[in-house]
């Protein structure tokens, strides 16, 4: 990426400015993810002028774009070549950038069958909290010595440095798919799915919620014709199927909307990540499976500690993703000697602290 660029040169000069006025600041994109994690501090550092592909090839399967790209824009441009990001990464709302997009680490519906966000990160080039412009990685995937500083930004929220451009792996996208209903409850669908994992299905996605399991197809056509032939099931229209698999990713179902008054009424909303072969969780509240069980969501006013403590038992944690308090903070707690790893890492990427303090945990 061009050090000349005015637009990064511009986000360089006020990175040096808000070093030496120790004046934090918030990294934003299009705002769409805001409500994740802690709450948001210091001034607004926009990124949305740091937009384009840079770089795109589709026989390579490979495209590098600037941080403030829209998703929108980079899933267009893939479209046309019968490609598409294969984690499903998920838009909330229109605007979403892809600087946004790694920052969060969120992948959709086909997250467990091929792979999350870290997986398909070749490189970055980085504004550091010294405003310096770093490049890590490339093009292609390759082992490296030490950390692998791509994929460290997946999930980082913002608190090591700046996202300035991004090369990702893409794929084609399928030539076939299909999408199941089964009316079953949540423990046979959880054995079910534990029993297909170990078949050589082409399962992309599965859904589970309030009694109904949803699983979909995609690959070859042959594949996903068998597929279906013996699994039996009701078959979905495809254009409903498609519209229903949207608003999973994009989260824009009824189950995971909280309002104003929901959420004054202490409900809150929260993602465990358990292994996929635990059996039913005792919570109140409403749930919504994924992942073929790997991702349990859970609409409750149960207490903070009673919902980490659960997916503490079963050997996962959980993150609070909506909810009104999030004064404890909005991620499982870490060891001590983890957190060390993590105000080293910030020591070396940001010295001064001034990228999204608190954004990530309270020490950070």
């Amino acid at each position: 990426m061009d050090a000349q660029d005015p637009v990064l040169a511009r986000l360089v000069a006020r990175v040096h400015g808000a070093r030496e006025l120790q004046a934090p600041l918030e990294i934003r994109g299009g705002g769409t993810k805001r409500f994740l994690g802690g709450t948001p501090l210091g001034e607004p550092l926009d990124m949305t002028g740091l937009t384009g592909i840079t770089s795109y090839e589709p026989t390579e399967l490979v495209v590098t774009a600037r941080a403030g790209t829209r998703l929108s824009d980079l899933e267009s441009a893939l479209e046309e070549q019968g490609q598409c990001l294969p984690f499903e990464p998920p838009r909330f709302a229109a605007g979403g950038t892809l600087g946004g997009m790694v920052a969060s680490g969120l992948s959709g519906p086909a997250r467990a069958s091929i792979g999350s966000v870290r997986d398909h990160v070749l490189g970055v080039t980085l504004l550091n909290g010294r405003g310096e412009v770093l490049t890590f990685g490339g093009q292609v995937a390759k082992n490296v010595a030490g950390y692998d500083v791509s994929r460290l930004m997946v999930g980082s929220f913002g608190v090591l440095g700046i996202l300035c451009e991004v090369s990702l792996k893409v794929m084609p996208v399928s030539i076939a798919s299909a999408t199941l209903r089964f009316d079953w409850d949540e423990t046979r669908a959880l054995e079910q799915l534990v029993s297909w994992a170990a078949q050589p299905l082409p399962i992309s996605a599965s859904a589970w919620h309030a009694g109904r399991l949803h699983l979909r197809l995609a690959g070859a056509r042959a594949a996903v014709e068998a597929a279906c032939a013996r699994l039996g099931g009701e078959r979905a229209d495809p254009a409903q199927a498609k519209d229903w698999w949207a608003r999973v990713r994009d989260q824009s179902d009824e189950f995971f909307t909280l309002d104003d008054a929901r959420l004054a009424r202490g409900e809150t909303l929260w993602r465990l990540s358990v292994p996929a072969i635990t059996g039913a969780i005792a919570l109140s509240g409403r749930q919504f499976i994924e992942w073929h069980g790997a991702q349990r969501w859970w609409k409750t006013t149960a207490p903070a500690a009673q919902v980490q403590g659960a997916a503490a038992r079963a050997g996962g944690h959980a993150t609070l993703i909506r909810g009104a308090d999030k004064s404890q903070g909005a991620f499982a707690p870490i060891s001590s000697v983890l957190m060390r790893v993590h105000q080293q890492l910030k020591q070396a990427f940001d010295p001064a602290r001034i990228f999204n303090p608190g954004r990530l945990y309270a020490d950070l």
